[in-house]
């Protein structure tokens, strides 16, 4: 098939600390897709503190296909990927990492597997070559949206994924400052596939994925995508509560049993301790919930775009991702 005579399909990159890796994964693009489709790649650089920006650019002057666009800030993995939705255009989005763990020529098959029906093909590794830290966070992620997102067992969520059009205008519809890409996904749509692809090792630097951002991405699902958390914790408040009551009854019983015995200020103490714990519990959740309900009415934004490049369409000129 010539070049640029099937449908278009863009690969979403966010790329932060990629200067090293990043060229070689859009020269393999390259190579692999665009026998087949009239391809185009947006980089996203959220910016790097390394010299990523410059080779961007470089990218972007060797390869017409290549759109680049340029965060005023660090805004994060998942802002990032959107701020990259927004400005996709094809009937096809493929998200990837920068860092070549993802094989370029596993891209043909997410994307023919949409073919069957699905709307959304995320990958799935038959062998992981992460850090054993990374491997307990993704699996201990992926607990947590079980049962936050209600997501179907089987399912693993991974930033290697192929959508349709259809979900990422459903994606993009998202006016939140604090997203979480696959949640977005599974409010839209049910109807996925899963496939198994090849992982490879990282080939140079290292991982950015912290416990800090594993919190980070917690809350997200937590507040943007749940509230679950406000329940449980009306039902632990009243399980608490229920537990006072049993002690006072308990405590009552045997002073009339043994009436001798001396009240101790232990039982009290650790009456006000749990109690108090409790109390700051609910309200740090509920102050969590309104704070991002706060950020949001007041314009914090997705993502700032400073400049692109390569880009054409009138989305170059978004700027707060609202």
């Amino acid at each position: 098939m010539p070049n640029g005579s099937g449908p278009k399909l863009s690969i979403v990159v966010p790329v932060y600390r990629g200067a090293d890796t990043v060229g070689e994964l859009v020269e393999k693009l390259s190579e692999e897709l665009r026998a087949y489709y009239d391809l185009e790649i947006v980089l996203v650089d959220d910016k790097s503190p390394d010299h990523s920006a410059e080779v961007l650019r470089e990218l972007a002057a060797r390869f017409p296909w290549v759109v680049c666009v340029f965060l005023s800030r660090n805004f994060g993995e998942h802002n990032a990927v959107l701020a990259g939705l927004n400005h996709a255009r094809g009937d096809f989005i493929v998200t990837m990492d920068d860092d070549l763990q993802n094989p370029p020529y596993e891209v043909k098959r997410l994307v023919d597997e949409l073919d069957r029906g699905y709307d959304v093909v995320y990958s799935r590794y038959e062998v992981k070559r992460h850090s054993l830290f990374r491997n307990f966070g993704s699996w201990l992620n992926d607990r947590v949206a079980n049962v936050m997102l209600g997501k179907p067992k089987g399912l693993y969520l991974c930033s290697f994924r192929a959508m349709n059009r259809f979900v990422v205008n459903e994606v993009i519809r998202f006016d939140g400052p604090f997203p979480y890409i696959d949640g977005l996904i599974l409010r839209a749509t049910r109807n996925i596939g899963v496939l198994t692809v090849e992982h490879h090792e990282r080939k140079v630097g290292r991982s950015g994925y912290t416990l800090m951002k594993l919190i980070r991405l917690w809350a997200n699902m937590f507040t943007s995508f749940s509230i679950l958390p406000l329940r449980a914790t009306s039902v632990f408040g009243l399980v608490v509560a229920a537990l006072g009551v049993l002690l006072a009854l308990l405590f009552a019983f045997e002073r009339l049993v043994h009436p001798e015995l001396p009240m101790g200020w232990a039982s009290i103490m650790v009456a006000v301790m749990v109690l108090s714990g409790v109390q700051l519990f609910s309200l740090g959740m509920l102050g969590e919930y309104l704070g991002r309900l706060f950020l949001k009415v007041g314009g914090e934004p997705q993502f700032v775009v400073r400049s692109t490049t390569n880009y054409g369409g009138d989305k170059g000129a978004k700027s707060d991702g609202s």
